[in-house]
């Protein structure tokens, strides 16, 4: 007998289905596709990678993804399992081949024993369903859409996300471009080649700027007017527009680097492209989320030194991304406040990225098991990763402008370092993480002992 319903596919929903099926509970996993197919998605498999291939840093001591990247470890996390499984050089951070990595999950999520998944879009919420977790994710479909405000009534909040391009690795010209991490930081690869750069002079560089600023954009329909852009996808033309020198210090920065056919020196400014499958034959150009129409996208990057000839594989975009206000609807354990039948998970609760949405189906799917088996619902503590990102989206402190937020060392209770108050910043710091990173290891056991066992 079917146990709990979880609606979407996605890295949440398939984090929560694991979860629970892991523990014997049978699951009912609902996508909508192909039945009904997103403005984003390509494909029909599960934990799709919609936007970048990358899950950011995988480096658990100086780093707070790091930090969450070993929390879902050391919970058991089928997420974190195909990306390690699966993953590409990316210097320190950990990329992976995204078809590669959504076959994996597909194949484990369809044949688990506990899971039945029903490809069918789910419209609203019957009232014989008891234990149901909503993980739609930011393309959560209209219909579903309709049906959460009317249970809520409270508005959702809607959000551009932009798409960066992908190039055909044999189509770029290395007679202009060259292989090297920044900095030659060593990746887990042990490599230090893990990015191709192709740098631009400081002509190239501002002619570039003003193409982006000039380029024909995407029109919009009119309910986009007024809908802002997420801070950590910008579209490169938008960050473009906020000043000639903003590309130059963000996605385009140049330093670190030295271009071995101009003497080893620093170009003025440079695109990174990073590794996009397991065979090396596809790119992707980091940071170059952008709406510009198809055909001026092909003629300002072709203008790239080293993409002159390059063949797409696919072109930038955009879609509207839909977050619930979390703060106001949402307890502590996820549950709706107005119907404490349904627990929301993955960045439809305003997370944002890749591990944050699969950190927050890894814990609707442990407390959802908690709750059929009439045990505290209780969130780990904010010395973690993964409840600090709790607290932060569930804290009922009035909040007027609630945001979509990435995992970040500001979220976690704070670390008393007045014993190394004397040393120097940067030591400092670097052993205040270190702090922080050990600390949210050894509470996040003591919660698992705790609230599983």
């Amino acid at each position: 007998m079917t146990q709990v319903k979880i609606i979407g596919g996605g890295l949440a929903g398939c984090e929560a289905a694991w979860q629970l099926a892991e523990r014997n509970i049978k699951v009912d996993l609902y996508e909508m596709r192909p039945e009904k197919c997103t403005p984003a998605h390509q494909t029909q498999g599960l934990a799709e990678l919609v936007c970048s291939n990358s899950f950011r840093s995988d480096d658990k001591l100086s780093n707070a993804v790091g930090i969450l990247h070993e929390e879902l470890r050391i919970c058991g996390s089928l997420i974190m399992k195909a990306a390690d499984e699966h993953k590409v050089p990316a210097g320190s951070a950990l990329a992976v081949d995204r078809n590669l990595f959504s076959a994996r999950v597909t194949n484990c999520i369809r044949n688990h024993q506990n899971i039945n998944v029903i490809q069918k879009e789910v419209i609203n919420i019957p009232d014989d369903w008891e234990n149901i977790i909503i993980a739609t994710g930011p393309l959560t479909s209209e219909a579903l859409s309709e049906f959460i405000l009317k249970k809520s009534s409270d508005d959702s909040l809607f959000f551009f996300d932009a798409i960066a391009p992908i190039v055909y690795t044999d189509s770029i010209d290395m007679s202009a471009a060259w292989f090297q991490s920044r900095y030659n930081k060593v990746g887990p690869s042990g490599s230090l080649n893990d990015y191709i750069n192709c740098p631009l002079n400081e002509e190239q560089y501002h002619q570039f700027v003003d193409e982006l600023i000039e380029a024909d954009k995407a029109s919009f329909n009119e309910w986009e007017k007024d809908t802002p852009y997420f801070d950590s996808c910008l579209p490169i033309e938008v960050i473009a527009r906020s000043g000639p020198q903003t590309l130059r210090h963000g996605p385009m920065k140049p330093f670190g680097l030295n271009n071995p056919h101009k003497d080893g020196n620093e170009p003025y400014a440079v695109i990174q492209l990073r590794q996009d499958d397991i065979s090396g034959q596809l790119y992707n150009m980091v940071g170059f989320q952008t709406k510009i129409k198809y055909g001026h996208q092909t003629d300002i990057f072709r203008k790239i030194p080293g993409l002159c000839d390059a063949r797409f594989a696919r072109l930038g975009g955009i879609h509207r991304n839909t977050y619930i206000n979390s703060p106001k609807l949402l307890s502590s354990d996820l549950s709706l406040i107005s119907d404490q039948r349904i627990k929301f998970a993955g960045q439809i609760t305003g997370v944002e990225g890749y591990v944050e949405s699969a950190s927050t189906g890894l814990l609707s799917g442990l407390l959802m098991y908690n709750k059929l088996k009439v045990r505290e619902q209780r969130p780990p503590p904010k010395t973690t990763a993964m409840g600090s990102l709790i607290s932060y989206i569930t804290r009922k402190d009035h909040v007027k402008d609630f945001q979509p937020m990435n995992i970040n060392f500001g979220l976690f209770e704070n670390m008393d370092i007045r014993d190394i108050r004397k040393k120097p910043k940067r030591i400092r710091d670097m052993e205040k993480k270190i702090r922080i990173s050990q600390r949210a290891e050894s509470d996040l056991n003591k919660w698992l002992n705790s609230s599983f066992v």
